[in-house]
């Protein structure tokens, strides 16, 4: 253990450090000793190759002892060094809220928004978001720090975007990413309070598909694509014969199908699983297709994998048909996802409840489906309508049995 040597200075002492060197003498580890609640007690200091010496410590043993006699400050170095730590924490606590409250729109999706979505979200959609940041918010929102966005920028954000003849759809579109940008800062701390959307009244959005495809429509789009392409074909056949959705379509593995059964098992829908029932005629695509492991996808791009969105031909063939010419309307336009709407406006004209369609579309609740309810009512009025007819026929009927004739 290494000797204690006294200094000039009354209650500073030090030690030398056996090997080390500070300049041409060892290094010296300065303590102070002094009475405490009528305890002696000793503190260290320091090194003086930290840049301590014995008049140094000294003054700081004169700094404690006036401390003890006016009862203000630190009375020994554990409670200063307590306090200046705390202070430290303290200053950092407040650095640390001034850039959060610096912090842009703009630079926190790019820096920490955009790379937590490109883990959970499809690439399309990411796509689709950077580009409303860079034409549309950005410009009003991205320069201003997320705690000065208020109500009336949305507003002028929708007006902006309503001027420049953007769609509700797009509109919605927009406020929803500002929503999800800033519910991201409030999850991670870095934004305090209520998303300024929630003030903001969203448009109004009509995008829903009105029209449907006649069944000799959708005969000639699946025989025109069977001369193109055998892929495209088969999977507007699901559509149109068992009112899948794209991504149910192209998420199908070949465990999901029974053909025995006649049976598709839909994984992870927006509703949740159910069961798709095949046609004959869907029945027999599946057959004739190559089938593959259980767990490969029914329908594959050609270097494998999953496959992303519906070919062109598919689009190329609507416009061959001329399916869409003179249509201006998006609702009226004839797309893929109207393959399905199909399949559920046929369901109804035979005579299906909107309860049964629900369930087959694998619709939550019956807001979607109510969509078609006015082809139910068709069948309503014209029922009332045939009624009215045969009624009427057996009042001329009975009307006529009571004619009698007189003879002479």
């Amino acid at each position: 253990m290494a000797k204690w040597i006294k200094t000039n200075f009354p209650g500073v002492r030090y030690r030398e450090h056996p090997t080390r060197k500070h300049g041409v003498k060892k290094d010296q580890y300065f303590t102070i000793r002094y009475k405490l609640n009528g305890r002696d007690k000793e503190e260290g200091l320091g090194w003086s190759s930290e840049g301590w010496t014995a008049a140094k410590a000294y003054d700081r043993l004169k700094e404690l002892k006036e401390n003890k006699k006016t009862g203000e400050g630190p009375q020994t170095l554990k409670e200063k060094r307590d306090i200046a730590e705390a202070r430290k924490i303290a200053e950092q606590a407040a650095q640390a809220r001034t850039r959060k409250d610096l912090i842009t729109f703009g630079r926190f999706f790019m820096e920490t928004y955009l790379p937590h979505a490109k883990t959970d979200k499809k690439p399309r959609s990411i796509q689709r978001e950077e580009g409303l940041v860079k034409h549309w918010i950005g410009p009003l929102l991205g320069n201003l720090p997320l705690k000065d966005i208020v109500p009336v920028h949305l507003e002028k954000l929708k007006k902006e975007m309503t001027d420049k003849g953007q769609s509700p759809r797009s509109i919605e579109y927009a406020l929803a990413l500002v929503r999800q940008v800033f519910n991201t800062a409030r999850r991670l701390g870095i934004y305090a309070g209520e998303s300024p959307t929630a003030k903001v009244k969203k448009p109004k959005v009509d995008n829903s598909r009105m029209r449907f495809l006649k069944p000799q429509e959708a005969e000639d789009l699946l025989n025109l694509l069977k001369t193109k392409s055998v892929d495209t074909h088969d999977m507007t056949l699901l559509a149109l014969h068992c009112g899948l959705r794209f991504g149910e379509i192209a998420a199908l593995t070949w465990q999901d199908v029974d053909l025995e059964k006649g049976t598709l098992i839909i994984r992870d829908a927006k509703a949740g699983s159910r069961y798709a029932f095949l046609t004959e005629q869907a029945t027999v695509m599946l057959k004739d297709r190559i089938q593959g492991k259980p767990a490969d996808y029914v329908f594959q791009k050609k270097g494998g994998g999953k496959v992303d969105r519906i070919s062109h031909t598919f689009f190329r063939s609507v416009d061959e048909l001329k399916l869409n010419d003179g249509i201006d309307d998006p609702r009226l336009m004839i797309c893929f996802h109207s393959c399905r709407h199909s399949y559920a406006s046929w369901l109804i004209e035979q005579g299906e409840d909107l309860y049964t369609v629900q369930k087959l579309l694998g619709h939550k609740t019956n807001i979607m489906t109510q969509r078609y309810a006015h082809l139910a009512e068709n069948k309503l009025r014209n029922a009332a309508v045939h009624l009215g007819q045969a009624l009427d026929i057996q009042s001329k009927d009975s009307t006529e049995s009571e004619i009698v004739e007189f003879t002479n």
